[in-house]
């Protein structure tokens, strides 16, 4: 899988908290609830992101905003709306002086606000975890960003819309899928920002040799890929073949796939039920003794010590 099909199955949205805010002025929001990251889409109306750091940017209909955690912002009508609503982690919402306020804005079918319709109506998913795979591309983003409607070209908010309200079997999957899949539609168009700075293994794809050798490191990572089986499937010499994908790239070939393989390992790890021994054979190394000396070296505690940790937190 490439980075941003590693969205699907890295963080993904499975169990992430999703919301349809239905909000009348005067109305502020204070989000301090950690996520590492919150998707936010303006349905109807307008809002104002407030970021903890930099300017206040209005949102309109259509509009998404991404914000990385674990730092807090405020959306409201205006930026000074003082919050009513403080979002702490664990998505509970009490009033500034800490009286919960769930049942009190219930709206319906995963619907919440201070108002039955809205003049403004906002979907906001937060993801709850962030995968060691997904963070490969996410740490090049703003820990803020904004795309407008007519940069994203989707259909997928108002999708997201018609389906957020709906009692049907299987529909936390679907919002589940929605929600990773408008994440990737607003990646895909940030990265295609002339100022935006994705990392230089996305821009590869784009690249007639680098692109199809990183295709298959990162949808074969268990192949015992060598330089030249590299090569060969690009077209070019093992030399010519090395020395471009550094340049594109910033790193050997051999370099990517070992952070590629140990980054999807730690994702693999997450799983109660994977065993290490299953892990290193599905991310490309021979035993599971080989598995734990790469994954030591690199990131200086054994896999098992990491599932541990990951547990505990």
């Amino acid at each position: 899988m490439d980075g941003l099909a590693a969205l699907l199955d890295g963080p993904r949205a499975q169990g992430a908290f999703l919301l349809r805010c239905l909000m009348d002025a005067p109305w502020s929001v204070r989000l301090q609830d950690e996520s590492p990251l919150t998707v936010t889409a303006i349905v109807r109306g307008h809002a104002w992101a407030i970021p903890e750091t930099g300017v206040p940017v209005r949102l309109e209909a259509g509009d998404v905003a991404i914000a990385l955690g674990p730092d807090h912002w405020t959306v409201s009508d205006d930026p000074d709306t003082r919050p009513q609503a403080v979002i702490h982690p664990g998505q509970v919402c009490r009033t500034p002086d800490g009286r919960e306020l769930e049942e009190e804005m219930h709206q319906g079918v995963r619907s919440w606000g201070n108002s039955a319709v809205g003049e403004t109506v906002m979907l906001t998913g937060a993801y709850m975890v962030e995968g060691e795979v997904s963070r490969r591309l996410l740490r090049a983003l703003p820990q803020f960003l904004v795309l407008r409607a007519g940069e994203l070209r989707s259909p997928l908010v108002s999708l997201l819309a018609d389906e957020i309200v709906k009692e049907e079997p299987g529909q936390d999957a679907v919002l589940d899928r929605l929600l990773d899949l408008l994440l990737i539609a607003v990646l895909r168009a940030w990265f295609a920002r002339p100022e935006a700075h994705p990392p230089a293994w996305y821009a590869g794809h784009a690249d007639p040799v680098v692109g199809p050798a990183l295709r298959l490191l990162q949808h074969h990572p268990e192949h015992p890929w060598t330089v030249a089986d590299l090569a060969a499937a690009a077209g070019v010499s093992r030399a010519s073949f090395a020395r471009r994908f550094n340049d594109v790239v910033g790193e050997p070939p051999m370099g990517f796939l070992t952070g590629w393989r140990l980054a999807l390992a730690a994702d693999l790890l997450r799983d109660p039920g994977a065993t290490v021994a299953s892990v290193a054979r599905r991310v490309g190394y021979s035993t599971p003794f080989a598995l734990s000396t790469a994954f030591k070296r690199e990131r200086g505690i054994s896999p098992r010590d990491f599932r541990a940790l990951v547990a505990f937190a």
